[in-house]
């Protein structure tokens, strides 16, 4: 294989993949749902140019093989095979009792690859598999197949012919981001229970948080099991296994646009703002706190903006205006506040420095850095780097 060593094709696809009037992929079953991930594997190998003299073999299931398809691809003096695990349907949980459960190759010298094919591969799902080096590909063709030295083929952006159902749990809504901000503020190598979850809110200092309904716990536990973002323990409780794509997902699912947003231009500067909305963070106990960039100067100083920005408490909002002497503005604003619409937003509050108001947790300030626009990701990314991953990797040891 030695010839072929660096040779890549990278292919991105952006457009429909056409299956074919007469494949439904709702409909799809048994022998005929192996028959189009055959296909399509075909499909992806022969537009691949240079590729000579590789073969696909369906398996009956009573080989005993572990596996549904195989893909032989001569390279050099030996042949690399690609062995395909064909799925209907599959939660990123059960892959990882695939991976546990699927044998070994022998250590023949022959390179094999498993390979995951599926109707809809989620994001999620794509991530396992490269992170336990499988390859995947979907029926719309959207695919990751690397054979180290010799292949990459990696094709992204095809529209899906079939989607599953929405899962339960939605984490946009306010209730399930306090679950989530519970998991990823706090160790996380601590031991949860659904009922251990819940009193925990009733347990806090600080502003009071509503406590979700045990209902609401047991639907958003169990998805983020399901997504292999938790992990069940022996003894009936459960731990975050992956706190990294579990930000990322709560991320992309966060609504920041749900904050009433309103604007101010106040003459106070500099140490006098500071003081008048530490005076704020006195009287509002925990309902009022740095956001966004403003907590970041605190947290991880990346990026330098004129504007300051707090969440403040519907219920304070009047004593801001005073407290700042603020006015609301259409332009030129050097103040934005942020009403919650949730006092989830205060979970976990850091206190600064003396005399200085308090800050959103860095989880927060994560998610809304990411969505408030301007160098927002760039600040957000530095906070990840500088304080999220040292906090998670120090714990996990």
């Amino acid at each position: 294989m030695n010839h072929l060593n660096g040779v890549h094709e990278m292919c991105y696809v952006h457009g429909i993949v056409n299956l074919g009037n007469s494949m439904n992929p709702h409909s799809l079953r048994g022998t005929a749902l192996q028959e189009a991930f055959a296909s399509k594997l075909e499909e992806l190998l022969a537009g691949i140019s240079w590729l000579r003299g590789w073969r696909v073999k369906r398996l009956a299931s009573s080989t005993g093989a572990g596996f549904d398809l195989v893909a032989s691809i001569p390279v050099g003096d030996g042949v690399v095979t690609l062995n395909v695990d064909c799925k209907r349907e599959l939660r990123p949980s059960a892959f990882l009792l695939l991976v546990h459960n699927t044998p070994q190759p022998p250590k023949s010298g022959q390179a094999s690859v498993p390979v995951l094919a599926m109707r809809f591969m989620s994001a999620r799902m794509a991530d396992l598999c490269t992170e336990y080096k499988w390859g995947w590909y979907d029926l719309a063709g959207n695919c990751r197949i690397e054979v180290p030295g010799v292949l990459l083929l990696e094709r992204r952006g095809c529209a899906p012919v079939y989607r599953p159902p929405r899962p339960a749990a939605n984490l946009s809504t306010p209730e399930a981001g306090r679950i989530v901000r519970a998991l990823l503020a706090n160790d996380p190598g601590r031991r949860w229970t659904q009922r251990g979850m819940q009193e925990h809110f009733g347990e806090l200092q600080g502003p009071a948080i509503r406590k979700p309904s045990i209902g609401l716990v047991n639907k958003v536990v169990r998805n983020l099991r399901e997504e292999a973002f938790l992990e069940a323990l022996d003894d009936g409780g459960f731990r975050l296994r992956d706190p990294l794509k579990l930000l990322y997902a709560w991320r992309d699912a966060y609504r920041l646009d749900r904050q009433e947003r309103r604007n101010y231009f106040t003459l106070l500067r500099g140490a006098q703002l500071r003081e008048a909305l530490y005076k704020l963070d006195l009287e509002a106990g925990g309902r009022a706190a740095y956001a966004s960039f403003s907590a970041a100067d605190f947290q991880a100083p990346h990026v330098r903006q004129p504007k300051t920005w707090v969440y403040v408490g519907r219920e304070y909002h009047a004593r801001f205006e005073a407290l700042g002497h603020s006015k609301m503005v259409d332009s030129g604003e050097n103040v934005v506040v942020l009403i919650p619409e949730d006092a989830g937003v205060f979970y976990l509050g850091e206190r600064n420095a003396e005399g200085a108001m308090g800050s959103t947790n860095p989880v927060q300030t994560y998610v809304d850095l990411f969505h408030c626009g301007g160098r927002g990701v760039e600040a957000a990314e530095a906070l990840l780097e500088q304080r999220l991953k040292p906090n998670w990797d120090k714990d996990r040891k």
